[in-house]
């Protein structure tokens, strides 16, 4: 089979709604890395979105990285863990329901988008992968993942060690730390309050977004609740082996 043919098969296996996420943060930062896009054009700004009317930043700071010799690798890291996470969410909590993981997606950047305004913070890509990664985490809590030099720890640590090796060896952290409070408000609105706590349900999907995006038949039901049984067999070895950057591998694959 050719080379272009797997990797039209590759794309196309990508859920729809991290698909175009995917594609839109790797189409954005190449063409503002190349000059193609003025990348004074692309970062969140209140004065400019309220009063200027710029209202696409609202966009370009979620789906933009600002690309350096400094940051490139890091930008390679978000991809991956925005692929890998927001993909086993999509096919797993999520599967044939994704009008659902684009609510999360767009719940999670409408308080980001907040918090940006409020704190200075030019480009969201980094706490809304995090944010993802944080609700994979927590659905699959228990689940043993694998990090840097060996290191084997439960899921819903992962955050945490991202958040602290960040610190450590970028001296940031703090959009990380940023990334895991949204997950746990959209995680704890969604199941945590309705289902521990008995409290009312603050968090649905809006009704167009499933016009946009319909159910698939066949996919699981019951949404605002996460399956125990998803908890433990979610996609954690999806990609093949067992990769160092937190992927998921039960006890007994050994």
């Amino acid at each position: 089979m050719p080379a272009e043919n797997e990797l039209g098969d590759w794309f196309r296996s990508i859920p729809v709604v991290t698909r175009w996420w995917f594609s839109l943060s790797v189409v954005f930062t190449l063409l503002g890395r190349f000059g193609v896009l003025n990348v004074m054009y692309m970062f969140l700004n209140f004065d400019l979105v309220v009063y200027k009317f710029q209202f696409w930043r609202l966009f370009t700071c979620i789906v933009f990285y600002p690309l350096s010799p400094q940051t490139g690798f890091h930008y390679l890291i978000n991809l991956y863990f925005l692929y890998s996470y927001s993909r086993r969410l999509e096919s797993g909590l999520f599967d044939g329901r994704p009008a659902d993981h684009l609510f999360m997606l767009i719940f999670n950047c409408i308080i980001l988008i907040i918090i940006g305004f409020l704190v200075n913070l030019f480009f969201l890509m980094d706490p809304l992968v995090l944010s993802v990664l944080y609700v994979w985490c927590q659905i699959n809590r228990d689940m043993i993942v694998q990090f840097w030099f060996g290191m084997q720890f439960k899921a819903m640590y992962l955050p945490w060690v991202l958040a602290i090796f960040n610190m450590v060896v970028g001296g940031g952290g703090m959009k990380e730390i940023l990334g895991i409070f949204v997950g746990h408000l959209y995680f704890f609105l969604m199941f945590k309050y309705p289902q521990d706590f008995g409290g009312a349900r603050f968090l649905s999907t809006p009704g167009i977004l499933y016009k946009l995006l319909p159910n698939r038949r066949g996919g699981v039901s019951g949404f605002g609740m996460p399956p125990a049984s998803r908890r433990a067999t979610d996609d954690g070895n999806a990609g093949g082996g067992r990769h160092a950057w937190g992927q998921g591998r039960r006890l007994d694959d050994d």
